[in-house]
């Protein structure tokens, strides 16, 4: 009985305790809501020429507080007086690093609100500072000269989007300006109304704030990323074949196997506007795709430059081993075949090539081709020599600077022998000027280099064929 009468008083004690604690939080909080209240109204009256966006999020600023620990909770509880002079110093210490804290990002706000700082401007002038992209005011970039031949950007030319993340292009495609349309992707969206009276090979932000290049697109861009059927004749390959022939303006050229129109272009921008190409397909459905790309890169091309590109390539859709008709009476400067069987198709081909013009074949498959080829001509006995097999491997680099973590350059440290202290000080000295610096030294910044860790290693066989005289 006694025990029970006890634990009744603990449980009378304990309920006043709390309703007394209950009462002093409710008391802590009033009073620092009211000194925030304070706080807020003087900085609303140091800075009433602020913007309304502004003072709201000051508002905002001025209630966040600092989420408390569960032992600050139960500090938080217990009377001022019951409190060792140790948590009174701990609690002091927290409420000066919140209201600096506070104080700071206040400042930070208004900063925003008017403007960039001078050593904002100065980080954002320098070309040279690692992360930081210097920008052209809108006076500036109407004052520049445009490039000789080009105009501002308009509906119905070809551009290329490019994003770039950690040094490697992410993403990449071909697109064409029309009115009303987007250029989507996973980082937001640009209009094209946005980028119609824009210079060529400008950053450009989505509505994400991603920031994208938007450039014209190459002849090799049109190639690599255009609509087709079978596969193209890679750039590096159909430049090594045009080497082979050494088409000059004004040449007359026969091709066969169209395909996707590629090798059609390059041989087209070769002979110019005095030449002549002749593109045999036998399969209508390439035939077709080839006379749509090669119209398409032409329409583009009269936007960009307000000239033609020459109309020198006639499309045909028939079979090179029964052209002769087509043939008849033409005389070729040299010949591109991208075809299964090209020894098929030399016995109609070689009568129309003029002495020692050169025929270059495209060979994509496996070297079981070049066999085929060669027996081909050993069995034909054609006026035709083998001078050369070979493939074409590119292997791309990636050479960067190193950077630290935190973004600034890396800076070479030269050796020290042991014992030299002056040295050794020189060297943390010219350390600290560089990283302090703007910009370091010339060779002061180690580099990495790398292979490109994709890359196009064979894409066919090129066999160089040149008609000789018996």
């Amino acid at each position: 009985m006694a025990g029970f009468v006890c634990m009744r008083r603990l449980v009378r004690i304990n309920s006043n305790r709390v309703l007394f604690l209950n009462v002093h939080k409710c008391k802590r909080e009033i009073r620092t809501f009211f000194a925030n209240s304070v706080n807020y109204k003087e900085a609303e009256g140091d800075n009433s020429n602020l913007s309304p966006e502004l003072t709201s999020r000051l508002t905002l600023l001025s209630r966040r507080r600092r989420s408390l620990s569960p032992l600050e909770r139960i500090s938080g509880l217990l009377p001022q007086d019951a409190l060792s002079p140790e948590v009174m110093q701990l609690r002091d210490l927290n409420e000066t690093e919140t209201t600096a804290e506070t104080e700071l990002l206040e400042t930070r706000l208004i900063q925003e609100d008017c403007g960039p700082s001078e050593d904002d401007l100065d980080t954002l002038e320098d070309p040279e500072t690692p992360g930081v992209h210097s920008h052209v005011t809108f006076e500036e970039e109407e004052s520049c000269p445009s490039v000789p031949g080009e105009r501002l950007l308009g509906f119905g030319e070809l551009l290329v989007a490019e994003y770039s993340k950690k040094r490697r292009v992410e993403f990449k495609k071909l697109f064409q300006l029309q009115s009303g349309a987007r250029l989507m992707g996973n980082w937001g969206f640009i209009q094209h109304n946005d980028i119609v009276g824009k210079r060529a090979g400008q950053f450009l932000k989505t509505g994400r704030g991603v920031s994208i290049l938007v450039r014209r697109a190459s002849l090799e861009d049109y190639v690599l990323l255009m609509r087709r059927g079978p596969a193209i004749a890679y750039p590096k390959d159909a430049a090594t074949m045009l080497m082979m022939m050494d088409v000059t303006e004004g040449d007359c050229v026969l091709e066969s196997g169209s395909g996707s129109g590629a090798m059609s272009l390059f041989l087209s921008r070769a002979v110019g506007s005095k030449g002549c190409v002749i593109s045999v397909e036998i399969r209508e459905d390439h035939h077709k795709r080839a006379v749509l790309n090669y119209n398409g890169w032409r329409r583009a091309w009269s936007v960009r430059r307000g000239e033609e590109w020459p109309d020198n390539v006639q499309f045909h859709n028939a079979d090179l081993c029964t052209a002769s008709p087509l043939l008849s009476g033409q005389g070729f400067h040299a010949a591109a075949l991208d075809l299964i069987h090209p020894h098929l198709a030399l016995p109609a081909l070689t009568p129309h090539l003029h002495p020692g013009a050169v025929c270059a074949i495209y060979l994509a498959n496996s070297i079981t081709q070049v066999t085929d080829l060669l027996e081909g001509l050993r069995c034909l006995e054609l006026p035709l020599l083998c001078e050369r097999i070979i493939e074409v491997p590119v292997r791309d680099w990636t050479v960067a600077p190193a950077l630290q973590k935190d973004g600034s350059y890396c800076i070479r440290k030269p050796p020290v022998l042991p014992g030299d202290e002056q040295a050794e000080a020189a060297v943390v000295t010219s350390n600290q000027e560089r990283t302090t610096g703007s910009r370091p030294d010339f060779g002061s910044v180690p580099y990495i280099a790398r292979p490109h860790p994709e890359q196009m290693s064979h894409t066919a066989f090129l066999v160089k064929l040149r008609k000789c005289v018996l």
